[in-house]
């Protein structure tokens, strides 16, 4: 069973041939002549104003008038009529668009701040601690000029290896194998 729809009612265009017995050799839809004399006056007000004299503002008028027609009603039909297609041209205008240029641009060397001098290491440790190893160093100075005046011999420092304790290490390891 096939069902008829109803597509060829509207494929039948309304088409003015013309007056009675005086037909044109052409075909045009009602909407094509209305587009036509709406294009042909905006064609014919552009022309003028830039300055075109008047026969040949009529001539490319009439030249404009006749592409610009055809090409809008080629997009016009039974199922997409004229204000469906100005409301869609109108808001396609409208839209807010995609932003396709990128913000800033290529990385340069430009914006990098020179300076003349280099940057020095910063200590480590906080201030107290380098207080507290100053005191210390300038004690053992102290202590040392005084060890010096009084005719002391040299003491090993306590917790410092001798070479002996070195020797006795060295003897207990593996043959073979050197540890730092």
């Amino acid at each position: 069973m096939r069902i008829r729809t109803d597509d060829e009612v509207y494929r039948v265009d309304a088409v003015w041939l013309g007056p009675p017995k005086a037909t044109f050799p052409w075909r045009a839809r009602y909407v094509a002549w209305g587009v036509g004399t709406v294009v042909f006056l905006i064609a014919l007000t552009v022309l003028r104003n830039v300055g075109v004299g008047l026969f040949w503002s009529f001539a490319w008028g009439l030249v404009a008038t006749v592409a610009l027609t055809m090409v809008i009603c080629s997009r016009i039909s039974h199922e997409r009529p004229l204000g469906a297609v100005l409301t869609m041209w109108l808001r396609e205008l409208n839209t807010p668009r995609e932003q396709t240029t990128g913000t800033g641009g290529a990385v340069s060397a430009a914006g990098v701040r020179v300076r003349a001098e280099l940057p020095r290491r910063k200590p480590r440790g906080s201030d107290r601690g380098r207080a507290k190893n100053a005191r210390r160093a300038e004690e053992a100075r102290r202590k040392a000029r005084e060890a010096r005046a009084a005719g002391a011999t040299r003491q090993p420092r306590p917790g410092k290896r001798t070479a002996k304790k070195t020797q006795k290490q060295r003897n207990r390891e593996v043959s073979g194998v050197r540890t730092p």
